[in-house]
């Protein structure tokens, strides 16, 4: 089972200390409108960042914070809904994600699996990425934004 991330350090220095990037954002991982993500001030397109911070919150509940016999890889989100509340003056960002990964020692031996036989006579591609979506977890996140500036 994955853990949601539970940190005492502020999410923009724990972004910093682990991906090394300078966000202005401040919060908490947004599981819930009441621990959203805080977003200060937008340097991009408002939904990358958001891509973005999403993405570094599932590389750390599914590889980074990990075992390694327990890590994942080939994660990947793909947004799937969007909706905008309003509270007052306060904007939120509810926004779902599609997540999709292969248990890194599984996703490790595909890649290899892939690189030795691909273009050779007897690789069957089909049951090879029949066998790599059976190996896919796949889930449905939703993280909330609280959007201080666009």
């Amino acid at each position: 089972m994955l853990e949601k991330i539970k940190s005492d350090e502020k999410i923009g220095e724990l972004i910093k200390s682990v991906f090394d990037m300078d966000l202005s954002i401040d919060g908490d991982w947004g599981y819930t409108k009441e621990s959203a993500t805080i977003i200060k001030r937008v340097d991009m397109p408002i939904e990358q960042l958001e891509h973005t911070v999403a993405s570094m919150r599932t590389h750390l509940e599914m590889s980074i914070m990990c075992t390694k016999e327990d890590r994942y890889g080939g994660i990947n989100l793909n947004e799937r809904d969007r909706r905008e509340h309003h509270e007052g003056s306060q904007l939120y960002h509810k926004v779902t994600y599609a997540t999709s990964a292969i248990k890194e020692s599984d996703y490790n031996a595909f890649i290899e699996e892939y690189k030795e036989f691909y273009g050779k006579k007897d690789f069957d591609i089909s049951e090879y990425f029949d066998r790599r979506r059976e190996a896919t977890l796949n889930k449905i996140e939703t993280y909330w934004f609280e959007i201080l500036s666009q």
